[in-house]
């Protein structure tokens, strides 16, 4: 096949007609123009590879054979229907696989498209779950740094000025600032200062103390920031003391990136709700998932109008996406990802921790295979990634740091690879203009 021709066109045709997500008009995305992959590696028009450590979405790989069946497969027999009006099976069977790995009372799941969705959708069950107690609740609590989604509501909770908006305040949202520095928070100095921020949002009035405090367990646009050891812990004390509703926002962490199945699983913080999304379908569809207590879930039993969540979209719990989904936790089951992301991580992050102090390096960390290397400015952190994909290796970069996240599936000698790559082009990058 040759992936070269009329690259040209192709490029032309995407500049003229595509309008690209989260990215400035004088940005050319169609540079990178990929025509096709395979587990960890992805082609572009012209035929360059790129070892790929960019995509949050990539459990499994690219082109794995199980999650195309899957889909195939399903489409044949039945390729859509609204959960709204009935069901079917690939939903309980996801559900079901969900709950396997979740504690007992957390045996339901809402699907929905995606982690804004969910999001949202966690915030509006909130809501409702205080109204159907009688005991109404507003308040939310969450990082400035948090990033929880694009839409309207979801944006509000969030301090991040790349998804500020113009419509005034939606929610009564507490935003925590961090109270050390992105290269600190990952120590044990960082937690009581943590904690009592959180303590002081929530206050010493029983009548009003949030409905809920939504967090990530990595803060992942907000600078690839990993929280302290405990931090869940106490967080999850802090919730059981006032009645607040813990929410964790486990897109991007979900599904074994953290080396566990769930992040929350490595504090046994067990969230009141759940969100995952990114890596559940391994990113083959877009699919999303919101697990919640069932003293939440009971709460919409006697909902008087509707009567139940009144959230959800005609493609909520798509019987193809779901198909992709069982799929793809086949492989994480059947191969041991979990275990695997852990293992991997740590040696990509013992690979990469010498690059702190050198070229522009401050500060390499991480957990699971999600590996931070944070460079001492935006533009430092922009040559870095850019250098990178001249030489062939695809990363992801929020404000000065760098993120390395590979599929699951990667082998060692790809870990190896990246992490050469990622080392001379922070060399290079580092370098003087001539």
């Amino acid at each position: 096949m040759n992936h070269t021709r009329d690259a040209g066109h192709a490029r032309t045709r995407d500049r003229q007609h595509v309008w690209h997500p989260w990215s400035p008009l004088s940005a050319d995305r169609s540079e990178l123009l990929l025509s096709h992959g395979a587990g960890s590696v992805v082609w572009d028009v012209d035929g360059k590879d790129y070892l790929d450590a960019s995509s949050l979405n990539t459990t499994c790989g690219y082109a794995r054979p199980e999650v195309e069946a899957a889909i195939t497969a399903q489409v044949r027999q039945l390729h859509q229907f609204d959960l709204s009006l009935g069901s079917h099976e690939p939903a309980g069977l996801l559900a079901e696989r969900l709950a396997a790995h979740l504690p007992p009372d957390m045996a339901k799941t809402l699907f929905v498209n995606s982690g804004s969705e969910g999001m949202e959708a966690a915030a509006l069950i909130t809501a409702d779950y205080w109204s159907n107690v009688g005991k109404p609740r507003h308040r939310f609590v969450s990082f400035a740094r948090g990033y929880h989604g694009s839409t309207l509501l979801t944006r509000s909770l969030s301090g991040l000025p790349r998804v500020d908006h113009g419509f005034g305040a939606v929610l009564d949202v507490i935003k925590i600032d961090l109270p050390l520095s992105p290269i600190r928070m990952a120590g044990p100095e960082a937690l009581d200062p943590l904690v009592v921020a959180f303590e002081r949002a929530f206050g010493d009035d029983e009548d009003d103390w949030p409905a809920a405090v939504v967090v990530e367990p990595v803060l992942n646009v907000g600078g690839g920031v990993v929280l302290p050891e405990g931090f869940l812990r106490e967080l999850r004390r802090l919730c059981d003391r006032t009645g607040t509703l813990l929410v964790l926002d486990e897109v991007f962490t979900a599904y074994g990136r953290t080396g566990r199945m769930y992040a929350f699983q490595h504090e046994d913080a067990t969230p009141d709700i759940l969100v995952g999304s990114k890596a559940l379908a391994g990113g083959y569809l877009p699919i999303g998932a919101v697990s919640v207590h069932r003293r939440i879930h009971d709460s919409f039993r006697d909902e008087p109008n509707i009567g139940g969540v009144r959230y959800g979209h005609t493609t909520s719990g798509h019987p193809v996406s779901c198909a992709a989904a069982l799929a793809t936790l086949d492989v994480v089951e059947k191969e041991n990802l979990v275990a695997r992301a852990g293992s991997l991580g740590k040696d990509l992050l013992d690979r990469l921790g010498p690059l702190a102090g050198r070229h522009e390096v401050v500060d390499v960390r991480g957990r699971g295979l999600i590996v931070v290397v944070e460079l001492s400015t935006w533009d430092a952190a922009a040559r870095l990634v850019e250098r990178a994909k001249e030489n062939g290796l695809l990363l992801r970069q929020p404000g000065e740091a760098v993120i390395v996240s590979p599929p699951l599936t990667a082998s060692d000698d790809e870990i190896a690879a990246m992490a050469d790559r990622l080392e001379r082009s922070a060399a290079e990058a580092a370098e003087p203009a001539p």
